[in-house]
């Protein structure tokens, strides 16, 4: 599942479409995750994007008509840029068509979703309300995140993913932040001192911004719209390297809450 590296990577490479002029837009299913909503879509038509931005783990593409089109990657999703007329191919969902290019969400398990707002409105929408703290906002600081995880007995890899305390980070990014923290996965929020919460922040933004340079993580569908790959999965610590060793010590898979997890147990305390 795309996570904020990759998200963020997705928006830089959209940029090439600024200002540019929707004349059609083609939509063949009628439900992703939701509803695909076609008539608002349609009435992209003939408006130009305004910005592109992110929002957690959310793409957001504002037009100039007021309204803002919302793209969530979920599972397998993706966006991609191709030439104008090129045929699309199997799981191309919905095509946003320029003068010379063409933007296309694909998603073969179809958990992704597209929705137009008003922009004033996208605050409210249920969705964005309910977010925590962006993973990279300079307004996520060592007292909010003590404040949330000093109180909870759920272990702090849990707590992580949890986008309404923080946004943006899933569980790939969260193995690795917690081993560049050297804090377990298995230590409950209350166990945490403010020191380790401090360690956390930093690992936190110095993995993000580390993962955003190099492109993000491409380990099963993730490719950006320029159809480039990201390559930071080369400089994974502990993610998918399970019986491995890393400072001669083995790394160990288990499973939390439903998802893998990784770690070294010698070094993460």
């Amino acid at each position: 599942m795309p996570e904020l590296p990759e998200v963020e990577t997705t928006v830089k490479s959209l940029n090439i479409l600024k200002n540019k002029k929707v004349i059609n837009v083609d939509i063949h299913v009628k439900k992703l995750r939701y509803s695909v909503p076609v008539s608002d879509l349609k009435n992209l038509i003939n408006h130009k994007i305004e910005t592109l931005r992110r929002i957690s783990k959310y793409v957001i593409i504002d037009f100039d008509n007021s309204k803002s089109l919302i793209i969530h990657l979920g599972m397998s999703g993706r966006l991609k840029i191709i030439k104008f007329n090129t045929l699309l191919n199997k799981h191309d969902h919905l095509a946003i068509k320029f003068k010379t290019s063409t933007l296309v969400f694909n998603d073969p398990r179809r958990f992704g979703f597209v929705d137009i707002v008003k922009s004033n409105e996208l605050s409210n929408t249920r969705y964005i309300q309910q977010l925590g703290i962006d993973a990279l906002d300079k307004k996520l600081s060592e007292d909010y995140l003590y404040n949330k995880f000093s109180k909870s007995e759920v272990l702090v890899k849990q707590l992580m993913l949890n986008q309404h305390i923080v946004a943006g980070i899933g569980n790939i990014y969260a193995c690795e932040i917690l081993y560049d923290a050297k804090i377990s996965p298995l230590r409950k929020g209350s166990s945490l001192k403010k020191y380790h919460i401090g360690t956390i922040l930093k690992s936190i933004r110095k993995i993000l911004k580390k993962a955003i340079k190099h492109g993000g993580s491409s380990i099963s569908d993730y490719v950006a719209p320029d159809g480039t790959l990201g390559n930071f999965q080369k400089n994974f610590k502990v993610y998918g390297r399970d019986g491995l060793k890393i400072n001669g010590y083995e790394i160990k898979k288990m499973v939390l809450y439903g998802r893998s997890t990784f770690f070294c147990p010698k070094i993460q305390k």
